[in-house]
């Protein structure tokens, strides 16, 4: 009982408020721009898209179950905070989406134009991420994966991103055309690096 409540007396209310606004943030950008233009995203993000398309599994319930996966995996390296604050992050994204499903997309026609589409949903997706890993969390299993790999390879986040997103993508061709799956990439670079500027030190 005293080391959790010496772990829970580390957290910071500003990290866990940032937190909140990052995955809230990343919900906004799955659910208006990504999950309404075809245009993927890598990790965990990725996977929850594949199997909306796949399967009708909303990315609300099978981005948690992912999460959880890819928690257990860093939790020895990245830390008992850092889980807190990723299950904060991952609650934010999961609710907001949720809520959100519940009302039209702002612009169901952005499918109509793909690299409007990859550019707005990498930045969508770059503060949100960004914003949770440079406050310590993780709003989706594949950043916290990314996050491990960092730590323990050294190199910088963002490529760590790129090897993941391209994995993803291979994988999103079985339901994604080819000519989309060239904008997807666009986003998965862009996010990548936005991640890696916002998240600083955290790299």
């Amino acid at each position: 009982m005293t080391h959790i409540k010496k772990i829970f007396s580390e957290i910071k209310i500003k990290n866990v408020l940032f937190c909140l606004l990052g995955g809230s943030i990343l919900a906004l950008g799955m659910y208006n721009i990504h999950s309404a233009s075809a245009v993927t995203e890598g990790g965990t993000l990725g996977l929850a898209l594949f199997f909306e398309n796949r399967f009708g599994v909303s990315p609300a319930i099978s981005e948690a179950v992912l999460n959880a996966i890819c928690y257990a995996v860093g939790i020895k390296i990245l830390g008992r905070k850092f889980i807190i604050y990723s299950a904060v992050s991952t609650l934010a994204f999961s609710a907001s989406y949720a809520i959100f499903e519940c009302f039209p997309r702002v612009y169901p026609e952005i499918g109509q134009h793909p690299l409007l589409a990859a550019v707005l949903g990498a930045v969508f997706v770059g503060v949100g991420v960004g914003i949770c890993v440079r406050m310590g969390g993780a709003p989706c299993g594949d950043d916290a994966l990314a996050m491990t790999l960092s730590r323990v390879t050294k190199i910088k986040i963002q490529w760590m991103y790129l090897i993941t997103d391209l994995s993803v993508l291979a994988l999103s061709l079985t339901y994604i055309e080819p000519k989309r799956i060239m904008y997807s990439l666009v986003t998965v670079i862009i996010s990548g690096q936005i991640i890696g500027k916002i998240s600083g030190s955290r790299e």
